[in-house]
């Protein structure tokens, strides 16, 4: 039990942010489906939660550490809390939620190791890498599948902006643990520029009116969007990298595609194929290989 206690809270922390990203998924493909366009779901995300991060803004600043590069700068700004989510909301235009959680917390160790790699030198053994294979395998054989039965209703748009939005959030994950910033005060930065950005894009794009959206449904999505999404799933998922890395709590979020696959099928029915089931399996066990679970258990046996 020792060999697990420094780190339950971590663990803990990952595993409640995978919940709340399947929920995440679920609610905007049913926003979206319905009355909310992309702009108003950005409104919801980022606007409660400028307000309520307003006293940690003033307090630390919304300006990266120095000496931080042009892209660490970018990512840490607007890459994770404002191209995230924008490439999630427009892709669930297209393809169902249970694609998006195979194709974007699914490919996020693939990327997060390759991050890791590319910018610090994070080599993953031979076990994680048949694991990321996995991981890569099932989502690929998941959008390329439906690509050829798919290709003239958009489908394939949204499995591109569905890893798109993998890959920023991994890169963004990379820099966060070199940045050594606080989650709050990290997330506090990305919410500040996230609303200048989403300030710029709302004057060309202006597709806003709430006017025609019951209260109700505002008030829910706003809390899914902005405090428990904007907010709390931030704060559990940099408090998971700060301990345990960024290629490990990508290769644990990767647990989404199951909780968003039968999420899709009881609550929006989405359909479960024999190819879905079969490239679900095929990450989920991609991801205990790569989050390096099994060899933890081996050494403590």
């Amino acid at each position: 039990m020792n060999v697990f206690q420094p780190r339950f809270g971590s663990y803990a922390a990952a595993i409640l942010t995978v919940t709340i990203w399947a929920a995440y998924l679920l609610g905007t493909r049913y926003a979206v489906s319905s009355n909310f366009s992309v702009e108003e779901i950005l409104i919801l995300r980022i606007v409660p939660a400028a307000i309520i991060l307003s006293p940690v803004m003033l307090k630390f600043g919304v300006v990266p550490p120095r000496g931080t590069n042009v892209i660490g700068v970018f990512m840490l700004t607007v890459g994770a809390s404002a191209l995230f989510p924008y490439f999630l909301s427009s892709a669930l235009q297209f393809a169902p939620a249970s694609d998006a959680g195979i194709l974007a917390p699914g490919t996020l160790p693939f990327w997060a190791a390759l991050s890791a790699f590319l910018l610090m030198g994070d080599r993953p053994n031979k076990v994680r890498q048949f694991g990321l294979l996995c991981i890569i395998a099932g989502a690929l054989s998941i959008a390329i599948w439906e690509i050829l039965l798919t290709s003239s209703n958009g489908t394939w748009r949204g499995h591109l902006m569905f890893m798109s939005a993998a890959a920023f959030w991994s890169v963004y994950s990379v820099y966060f643990k070199i940045s050594g910033l606080s989650p709050l005060h990290a997330l506090s930065i990305g919410t500040f520029w996230a609303a200048i950005a989403l300030v710029v894009f709302i004057s060309f794009r202006g597709n806003a009116d709430f006017s025609v959206i019951p209260i109700n449904d505002i008030f829910t999505m706003a809390l899914l969007q902005g405090v428990l999404v904007g907010l709390i799933s931030t704060l559990l998922y940099s408090y998971a990298v700060t301990n345990l890395g960024p290629a490990k709590t990508g290769a644990i979020g990767a647990l989404t595609p199951v909780l968003t696959l039968l999420g899709g099928w009881l609550f929006l029915g989405e359909n479960i194929t024999a190819n879905k089931l079969a490239g679900m399996i095929l990450v989920t066990f991609g991801v205990m290989l790569a989050s390096g679970v099994i060899q933890t258990f081996k050494r403590s046996a």
